[in-house]
């Protein structure tokens, strides 16, 4: 008989508490987004996460008519599936809450098995108690029947398209159709009772922008993650920019030794990892006997689905080297286009450039476990929240990938929207971007 799952890979349905849910919204108002006033900008007590906020998220900018669109697709007789985008861990539960708050308390949220499981059963009690649903690695069929389940009771089902943080807010990743599929699936559930049942998929973009200059900030950051990782210190007077410039090139030059990748260092960052991308994709495609794949994303998937099949006659020496491939190519796929897109690089981006190193390479201390669950800004930001039309699944047909290529569209059409906006107010701060290629 084969091995019973543990907590961490065994679905638990949540089990909403409104009382906890009701008393946390306040909790995360203050102590996790806007800090207690007055005492959040006294010297000294505003350094301390609780008080400042942990997420030092002190305003929010989410006006009436957006709250107004996307409170009038939920509730009885709907099934809704928010999709808000990713661009930070930690910040994302406590933004999305505060969304929800307004319009669907009782909206149900996916979230990793190692949040809602791997903290512990008191922790497990507590997330199922806020609603959270946890998402199981290769067996997420449990997690979606819920959802629609809970969906066609006329509450909201919120969880991110672009599945993992990739630490880019200005750009929208290529999406899962998760979102997409179960609101199909609702619609088809709720109209067996109910002909006028309707079923919609909500996009919600989120920004964060720093309210004051964060250079001094940013250095700090690019200081430690220089020293932690022993990479040179940059020159005197370089920007925050072409610190993370350089620290990429730095760690983009080990990764090309490592794998015997010949590097040409005269070469920019944004062309350099071609010949290491496809050599390792060439190898992990031999260590896991998958060479028919079309896509690194897909060959990553297919690596972490090999790990996680036992095998006996499979050593830990050939698991190591899986991961060791899996991990270094998905650290290599996460600086995209997006990176080399613009001549500026402003303070934010370079913000998640930093963050983003920080979570891929800063590995093995107290500090560094913490900052990748609970990873915290260098200034006082402001979260712009809009919401684009809703897509009415009932009024689209069934083509899953058609209605999550419309929900990427006005995704990255509503954050385009954001930064024109904030271009013509004279923002936001930023640097000659070293990635910039013509």
């Amino acid at each position: 008989m084969g091995q019973k799952p543990g907590r961490l890979n065994t679905f638990v349905a949540p089990k909403p508490n409104r009382f906890l849910i009701r008393l946390m919204t306040p909790v995360n108002r203050v102590l996790m987004l806007k800090g207690f006033p007055l005492l959040r900008d006294l010297p000294l007590l505003n350094r301390v996460a609780g008080i400042r906020g942990i997420a030092n998220v002190r305003q929010i900018d989410f006006p009436d008519a957006d709250r107004e669109r996307l409170a009038a697709v939920c509730g009885k007789g709907r099934a809704t599936f928010l999709t808000p985008n990713h661009p930070e861990f930690f910040t994302d539960w406590m933004i999305d809450k505060e969304i929800v708050s307004k319009v669907a308390p009782l909206t149900a949220s996916w979230a990793t098995n190692g949040v809602v499981n791997g903290l512990g059963r008191l922790a497990q009690k507590f997330w199922l108690a806020n609603n959270l649903i946890a998402q199981i690695p290769g067996n997420s069929d449990s997690a979606r029947r819920h959802s629609v389940d809970w969906a066609v009771k006329g509450n909201g089902v919120l969880l991110h398209p672009e599945g993992a943080v990739g630490w880019h807010g200005d750009w929208i990743a290529p999406l899962m159709p998760g979102a997409a599929e179960m609101a199909i699936a609702a619609l088809e559930q709720g109209r067996a009772a109910d002909p006028g049942f309707q079923a919609w998929v909500a996009p919600v973009v989120w920004k964060l922008v720093f309210l004051h200059d964060a250079d001094a900030g940013l250095q700090a950051e690019c200081a430690y993650v220089e020293q932690r990782l022993r990479i040179e210190n940059a020159a005197r007077h370089a920007s925050p920019a072409e610190r993370v410039y350089a620290i990429y090139e730095a760690l983009l030059a080990r990764d090309e030794e490592k794998a015997g990748v010949i590097a040409d260092r005269s070469q920019p960052v944004a062309r350099r990892p071609e010949t290491l991308i496809a050599k390792l994709s060439e190898r992990l495609a031999s260590q896991i006997g998958a060479a028919d794949l079309s896509s690194n994303s897909e060959l990553q998937r297919a690596a972490r689905r090999w790990l996680r099949t036992s095998d006996e006659s499979r050593d830990d020496t050939a698991a190591q080297a899986v991961k060791v491939s899996a991990d270094m190519l998905q650290r290599l796929c996460r600086l995209g286009p997006f990176a080399w897109a613009s001549e500026t690089m402003t303070q934010e981006q370079a913000a998640e450039h930093i963050k983003r190193v920080r979570n891929d390479y800063c590995l093995g201390t107290f500090r560094d476990t913490l900052n990748r669950f609970v990873p915290q800004p260098v200034g006082p930001r402001r979260a712009i929240i809009r919401v684009p039309e809703p897509i009415a699944v009932h009024d689209c047909g069934g083509d899953a990938e058609a209605l999550t290529a419309e929900l990427r569209r006005r995704l990255q059409s509503a954050l385009d929207d954001i930064n024109a906006d904030l271009r013509k107010a004279g923002g936001p701060r930023g640097y000659p971007n070293p990635f910039f290629q013509v």
